[in-house]
């Protein structure tokens, strides 16, 4: 054990998942999987998480992190990542996570892992009790497009304008050719994943919804 958790890889199709589990410290009353965002919010998010994680961990929750399919530690290249092996990956740990803590089970999630985690529970992966949604992304269609302008920003940083634009982009997607969007290949079968995701189709069909979000000002409303 490392700092209070448990680093180890699960074994999986296609290779192995990091994971890190987190004991309750104290008497157990909830099992929790985290599902981490998208892309390089993964990375910017790791240290929140942590602290989530460990203050779960601190009440009495048996806390599971999995680096998905192709993100962080994990087997496999981003760009052959897809939504539905991520869907296995969420069941794959939920397993794990059910044979070693027979409590409540919820499902925690960070922008995009939010809509997975309730895309997992939709799926028959689980059937939690509560839900914790992190800041959660409402439209799948949406934070692409804010992804593909990553792309026409940095050209134009760094030519000083940019030789494509976010349909473009999108139209060579839907044409089958994957993109490097901010050093990760992005997939025209992920891409099409992601932009038929709505959080207003994923709402679960029993259990308590607990939803976080930071806005930029008081009184403002969440997305």
């Amino acid at each position: 054990m490392s700092g209070g958790f448990e680093p180890f890889f699960l074994p999986a199709p296609a290779g192995e998942r990091l994971c890190l589990f987190h004991p309750p410290r104290a008497a157990l009353r909830a099992a929790v999987l985290y599902l981490h965002p998208f892309a390089e919010e993964m990375n910017k998010s790791r240290r929140m998480a942590a602290l989530g994680a460990r203050a779960l961990a601190a009440r009495g929750c048996a806390v599971l992190q999995i680096d998905l399919y192709g993100c962080g530690d994990s087997s496999g290249d981003f760009g052959d990542a897809s939504w539905e092996a991520w869907l296995e990956d969420a069941a794959l740990a939920l397993g794990w996570l059910r044979a070693r803590a027979d409590a409540p089970l919820a499902l925690w999630g960070l922008r995009l892992g939010a809509l997975l985690a309730l895309d997992a529970a939709r799926q028959g992966a689980a059937s939690p009790e509560r839900f914790l949604l992190w800041q959660p992304v409402a439209s799948g269609e949406a934070m692409l497009t804010q992804f593909l302008r990553l792309r026409v920003a940095g050209e134009m940083l760094a030519e000083g304008k940019a030789a494509t634009g976010v349909q473009d982009l999108r139209s060579r997607l839907a044409a089958g050719a994957a993109q490097e969007i901010a050093g990760y290949m992005l997939s025209p079968a992920l891409a099409a994943s992601i932009d038929a995701l709505r959080l207003s189709e994923l709402r679960p069909a029993r259990g308590a919804v607990h939803w976080l979000e930071v806005v930029p000002e008081a009184g403002r409303a969440p997305t």
